[in-house]
């Protein structure tokens, strides 16, 4: 057996992605920029620097919750009675929902007060509700921070307010909005609402609109955070969507709420502007046919079993490579979705993704003569 080499296709693309933002920045004293699809992260700036996440702590706040939909232990309907905890927040000049002692609010009104209206009462709610206290609340948000591989966060309240114990790096945010995005398509849809209105108990219903600068601007944005405190100033985790293609940036630090619009609206813009993103292989769809050596066919299609994405510059142009390699041909017997090949990527001469490609289908040995046959072809003609 020898190991194979298969050139599929060559793409003419860009340089080396730092020298596509080596002129590139943005005013915020940290950021991050990703394509969704592909994974590749196309800026950073000082991206595992300490942050306090003021209200993009309440991601994880809906996180959490979504997963309780998402399990049935929970529904949208179901309602919690506001403590004077909760209330206490809507009176102390924090963003609020303004909700009243004693009320029975359902899950989806929390969730959306939450989300659209940033109110920190709401959080507090939620989180009794759930946990039975804010504190055992936000041992559930470490714990799913942890699963979610934010290595460098730990939350010490629903909400974000001012708490030194409440830390996060923008990376980490990234992760957090990114399986926000991923794992809740039916429950992310709250992000983008622009406004919520709330028929609050004892006064007339109250109207809020979302603080994030973005989903008023023409550019396909769908969410998701906005955050401020006096110490860390103005910070954004956003996304928006072009057809297929989604970026997510999560900026902090900004100077203030024109510089937090206008430099996340810059960073976004630039990543769609000068990159695109590639679709190398669909998810279960046969991908190539490789060699069999001494089998009932002499054939057999691979697939791998995700969709691949390769984010590349639109600059200076040079080549993306993509081949299998495997030791072949492949000997029969040969199990169904057992890993037979690699699919290898090269951006330049560099390896930028190495993927399994499994069988697509069993591969019975040949019987004894068959076996003859075949080796003897193979010896004099070098065929199999």
């Amino acid at each position: 057996m020898k190991k194979i080499l298969i050139y599929l296709f060559v793409l003419l693309i860009s340089v080396g992605f730092s020298k596509v933002h080596a002129n590139f920045n943005i005013k915020a004293r940290t950021a991050i920029l990703q394509d969704f699809l592909s994974g590749k992260i196309l800026y950073e700036k000082d991206a595992d620097r300490e942050i306090f996440p003021a209200s993009m702590t309440k991601i994880m706040t809906a996180i959490v919750t979504f997963d309780l939909l998402k399990k049935k232990e929970l529904t949208l309907d179901d309602k919690f009675i506001v403590s004077e905890n909760a209330w206490r927040l809507s009176e102390s000049g924090y963003s609020s929902m303004f909700i009243m002692i004693g009320d029975e609010i359902s899950v989806e009104n929390l969730l959306r007060g939450i989300i659209v209206s940033s109110g920190n009462d709401a959080c507090v709610a939620l989180a009794e509700g759930i946990a039975g206290s804010e504190e055992e609340f936000a041992t559930i948000m470490n714990e799913k921070a942890e699963e979610i591989g934010m290595a460098n966060t730990n939350f010490s309240n629903s909400s974000g307010i001012n708490s030194p114990d409440n830390i996060s790096t923008v990376r980490d945010i990234l992760l957090m909005s990114n399986y926000l995005i991923k794992n809740y398509p039916e429950y992310y849809k709250y992000f983008k609402e622009k406004e919520f209105t709330w028929d609050r108990t004892g006064g007339d219903p109250i109207t809020q609109g979302n603080r994030n600068p973005l989903l008023y601007k023409n550019i396909g944005a769908d969410g998701i955070k906005t955050g401020y405190l006096a110490y860390e100033k103005y910070s954004l985790a956003s996304s928006i969507k072009r057809k297929k293609r989604r970026l997510i940036a999560v900026g902090s630090g900004f100077a203030s709420k024109n510089d937090r619009s206008k430099q996340s609206l810059k960073l976004l813009t630039w990543g769609l502007t000068k990159f695109e993103t590639i679709k190398i292989a669909e998810k279960n769809q046969t991908f190539a046919n490789i060699d069999v050596w001494q089998g009932k066919k002499n054939k057999i299609g691979v697939y791998l079993n995700k969709d691949i994405y390769k984010t590349i510059p639109k600059a200076k142009k040079k080549y993306l490579k993509v081949k299998i390699a495997y030791e072949g041909p492949i000997a029969a017997p040969i199990n169904k979705n057992e890993i037979v090949a690699k699919l290898k990527i090269f951006f330049k001469d560099e390896d930028i993704g190495t993927h399994d490609l499994l069988a697509s289908e069993n591969i019975k040995k040949q019987n004894i003569i068959s076996r003859l046959i075949t080796s003897i072809n193979f010896l004099i003609w070098g065929d199999v």
